[in-house]
């Protein structure tokens, strides 16, 4: 499984399946046959030419060991990420933190706000993080026209990644669906 924290993760399991006496065989079964959780580097499309990535990282420090993992496998390609933040408070509070986690990928687009429970909080939106980003390659983009912010001056995204816990999920299908129809190369 790719990604720095899955290797950390499963150190851990490791050294606990040893403490409690879990023969070694058993371990490496386990380990080998394990799949994996569902939205967390989840791939929908991993090709030569394209990859799609959807992870459920809400939190600044989840989304820098995605945007690190992704660079280590992917080096030399162009990484562009659509990150909803979740939560007005969370977005108020880690805005700075989310700026420098996203920055690591050569291009993002900011969803709106998933509010989940929260009602909106006067001044915080997805703004707050677009204006503390260094990175130039930046924009808010409203969800519902996100296919049309990933075409227009098309720059073909060779790993586009879905980050967040709202309902972003909901876009990895016409994602996928976009970068099969049009051939994305």
């Amino acid at each position: 499984m790719p990604g720095f924290h899955n290797v950390e993760n499963a150190t851990v399991a490791i050294a606990l399946a040893q403490v409690l006496g879990i023969e070694e065989d058993i371990i490496r079964t386990s380990l080998a046959t394990f799949k994996g959780v569902k939205r967390r580097f989840e791939y929908i499309i991993k090709q030569k030419d394209r990859v799609l990535i959807d992870d459920y990282a809400h939190h600044p420090r989840e989304i820098e060991a995605l945007l690190r993992s992704v660079r280590a496998l992917y080096p030399a390609k162009k990484i562009t990420a659509v990150f909803q933040p979740h939560l007005y408070s969370r977005t108020q509070d880690l805005a700075e933190g989310f700026a420098q986690s996203l920055d690591l990928a050569d291009e993002i687009i900011l969803l709106e706000i998933y509010p989940a429970r929260e009602q909106p909080i006067p001044g915080v939106d997805s703004g707050m993080i677009l204006n503390k980003m260094k990175n130039k390659a930046k924009r808010v983009c409203p969800k519902a026209d996100l296919l049309a912010c990933l075409q227009e001056n098309y720059q073909k995204p060779e790993v586009l990644l879905t980050i967040g816990a709202g309902d972003i999920s909901e876009w990895v299908l016409p994602l996928k669906e976009m970068m099969t129809e049009y051939g994305i190369k």
